[in-house]
């Protein structure tokens, strides 16, 4: 299991994917509050009715901003890392040399999940750190003891968003298509947003996170968080239930 991992943890460091999706979840994520920040400075009248929470120049409207984009966009940066991930193996043709390694398919997705966790953690990691330094280049002033809850809560609402994008790695498998994952994390997004503007409230799990960091922990409840994490690691089973049952003549 371990060779497994270190495994899986080359390919993905060595890819170009890695790259492309921290710099797009943590750079991006850092260029548009940043880009936001100086458009509502500059009083633009569209955006700031259309921020709510977001348009006050403080901490508050940072991590308001910063929960809404990852939100919607980490939902997506994560979806396509993890359809590369177990997507490619098909795409590829590597999926073939797989049935011949020691190591069963189960463990090998089990191995590609536990460094996608690692990486997430990481990414979640640098993000918040990013915000922070954001926060006080743009004189925002010391955080106070809200200020350290919401960062701690986008640090959490990064890895809930993770967690929730684990479905796209059971497309992947079960369609055997890079494709219909990526297809699968834009559908999340979408699900999510309409869950939302519907009135679902926490009882989406795809959309839970996001209330919940947005409104201070108020909006949603520790049940209704748990949902979310239960979709990843329910998720996660069937991917390696999928795994297991993968048969080369189909």
């Amino acid at each position: 299991m371990n060779a497994a991992i270190r495994v899986e943890a080359l390919k993905l460091v060595r890819s170009p994917v890695d790259m492309i999706g921290t710099l797009a979840l943590v750079a991006g994520t850092l260029a548009l509050l940043g880009g936001i920040t100086v458009a509502l400075a500059d009083g633009n009248p569209e955006l700031t009715a259309k921020a709510g929470a977001a348009a006050t120049l403080d901490w508050n409207g940072l991590l308001a901003s910063a929960a809404q984009i990852t939100a919607a966009g980490g939902l997506l940066g994560f979806g396509v890392v993890l359809s590369w991930m177990f997507g490619r193996e098909f795409t590829d043709g590597t999926i073939t040399g797989l049935f011949a390694l020691p190591v069963s398919r189960s463990r090998i997705a089990l191995a590609k999940l536990t460094v996608y966790t690692a990486w997430s953690i990481a990414v979640s990691v640098v993000l918040t750190l990013g915000i922070l330094a954001l926060g006080l280049l743009l004189g925002y002033g010391t955080p106070t003891a809200d200020d350290w809850g919401g960062l701690a809560r986008h640090g959490a609402l990064t890895m809930f968003t993770a967690a929730i994008a684990v479905p796209v790695a059971w497309i992947a498998s079960v369609t055997r298509s890079m494709l219909a994952s990526v297809g699968g994390a834009i559908a999340l997004v979408i699900i999510a947003q309409v869950g939302a503007l519907a009135g679902a409230g926490g009882w989406m799990p795809l959309a839970a996170p996001a209330l919940w960091a947005m409104s201070s922990g108020t909006a949603v409840t520790p049940v209704q968080l748990a949902l979310a994490i239960a979709v990843g690691i329910v998720f996660a089973a069937l991917t390696c239930a999928a795994w297991a049952r993968l048969q080369l003549n189909r």
